[in-house]
């Protein structure tokens, strides 16, 4: 099908400020790095993803669910069809004696809730303040931090499957794994997330742990160049940061593509890095890994594109 013609699909539903074709994935990812995607295409409602859905299955029009693009290395070739943005953003709080409930859509973002959250003198959502992303985001990849985990605070999520069909799933059927969850398994698209919190007795508590995680963050992660955060997942039985670091690999660099002099676990861009440049360095990385200390390391960060 050509993109004129999914361009006029597209705007029958969908408000032309919140299509944008031809666009350059590097300015939707923390990256910075990233080709072309025929559609890059944003949605603010359920009525708006299911028509998305329906014209992408009615017509073979390839679709890629994004958030907010921070744990992604998109391929220089781009990507094809449509990248669907998720901009679901609410918010709702439900307080009783003891626990705080809060529903929120999945394209709000972490930042945002966590100064909500402060506002109102919740606690337990302090560990996922400085991680940069969307609840949806968060979700599917079970981010944490600081010894915490999304599957620590779910109580269920809000889903849609490629048939426009929703669906909720408790914490248990959300099946969270280090880093991982059902929807890295299942085309499920996650909607909301509710979260189980408590109150604080002194918010000042709260702003006091996010301001030391902040600092701790900044000290020890190379926040002041576009990454897409750990590169590497943490092994069962090994610190990875420490082996590529035993590997004399701080430092290290291919094009505009480094491993942190600051943190080894992370790859940075310099400038002008290419995700072939960043592909370059992973396999530097994880070749010198298995042959110093015959270990396997994982990918953190999602690779996609053509």
């Amino acid at each position: 099908m050509k993109n004129a013609e999914i361009y006029e699909l597209l705007v029958n539903k969908i408000p032309k400020e919140n299509i944008l074709k031809n666009e350059p994935m590097k300015k939707h990812t923390s990256f910075k790095i990233g080709g072309i995607a025929d559609f890059f295409v944003r949605a603010k409602s359920i009525e708006e993803i299911k028509y998305i859905l329906k014209i992408c299955k009615e017509n073979n029009i390839p679709l890629m669910i994004v958030g907010n693009g921070t744990n992604l290395l998109v391929k220089d070739s781009g990507i094809r069809g449509i990248v669907l943005k998720i901009d679901i953003d609410n918010i709702k709080i439900i307080k009783d004696e003891k626990y705080v409930s809060v529903i929120v859509g999945s394209g709000v973002l972490l930042s945002k809730l966590a100064q909500l959250l402060l506002k109102n003198s919740i606690s337990g959502f302090e560990f996922a303040s400085g991680i940069p992303g969307t609840i949806g985001g968060a979700v599917k990849m079970n981010a944490g931090a600081y010894g915490s985990e999304f599957k620590d605070i779910i109580m269920e999520t809000t889903c849609m499957n490629y048939n426009g069909e929703i669906f909720k799933l408790n914490n248990e059927q959300n099946k969270f794994e280090y880093r991982k969850s059902i929807f890295h398994y299942e085309k499920y698209i996650i909607l909301e997330a509710k979260l189980q919190l408590k109150y604080a007795e002194n918010a000042e508590d709260i702003k006091k742990k996010m301001e030391e995680y902040k600092i701790s963050r900044k000290e020890k992660q190379p926040i002041e160049f576009p990454s897409a955060g750990s590169t590497f997942k943490r092994g069962t039985d090994f610190i990875t940061a420490k082996l590529i670091d035993e590997c004399g690999l701080k430092g290290y660099s291919v094009g505009d593509a480094q491993v942190s002099s600051k943190h080894a676990g992370f790859v940075i861009n310099k400038g002008n890095a290419t995700a072939k440049d960043v592909l370059e360095l992973i396999k530097i990385v994880k070749d010198s890994v298995l042959k110093k200390f015959d270990k396997n390391i994982e990918l953190e960060i999602e690779v996609v594109g053509d």
